[in-house]
């Protein structure tokens, strides 16, 4: 999960309102009247914290001629809760597989195959491996803590491959990157996938 979607996910359920509304839900549909008057609030106060669910797909709506149905998702409900600790655990080096001699030849080795001397990227590599020692490299001339612009992320890429758009997304879902309306900045390299485990 990317990390505005993660983020998005914890933002909705930090509220004890929605959580109960969850609870609500956990044994079938409900109307939001229904939903109203089990939390003793107002209508009004239910439609708002529906579309904060609603934003993160953790409940659906049925209609059932004019009277709208709320029912908890729960496939998203499982897939959310699951994509912190997958992300923060991905790809973590275990003891004896910290970078050592063999790491270093294989990175230099994957370096050396897919760049040209002029250091552009002839090819984005097909095994994940190898694509992220190849990112990796790519934002090597990033700083940590400095906002960019999309503008200057293309013209970065494009240092090394005419196909930003795709480079730019593969930031984001390696997690290499977090994006917020447009600006974008470099994560700590803790929340980067290591290769080194894969």
């Amino acid at each position: 999960m990317q990390l505005d979607k993660l983020v998005a996910f914890h933002k909705a359920l930090a509220d004890p309102t929605r959580i109960r509304i969850l609870f609500l839900l956990k044994n079938g549909p409900l109307h939001g009247q229904a939903l109203a008057e089990k939390l003793g609030v107002s209508a009004p106060t239910v439609t708002h914290h529906m579309a904060k669910l609603r934003h993160v797909a953790l409940v659906k709506e049925m209609r059932d001629k004019n009277t709208i149905y709320f029912e908890l998702d729960r496939y998203f409900l499982e897939q959310g809760s699951k994509a912190l600790p997958t992300s923060l655990f991905e790809g973590q080096p275990t003891g004896e597989e910290s970078m050592d001699h063999n790491h270093e030849r294989f990175k230099q080795s994957v370096l050396n195959n897919f760049f040209t001397k002029e250091g552009k990227l002839q090819q984005i590599p097909a095994q994940r491996k190898r694509k992220l020692i190849i990112f990796e490299y790519m934002l090597d001339g990033l700083t940590i803590g400095q906002k960019y612009p999309e503008n200057e992320i293309n013209a970065h890429i494009l240092q090394f491959h005419e196909d930003y758009c795709t480079i730019r997304r593969e930031f984001i879902v390696n997690h290499f990157m977090f994006r917020e309306q447009g600006i974008y900045e470099l994560n700590p390299h803790e929340m980067w996938v290591d290769w080194r485990s894969l």
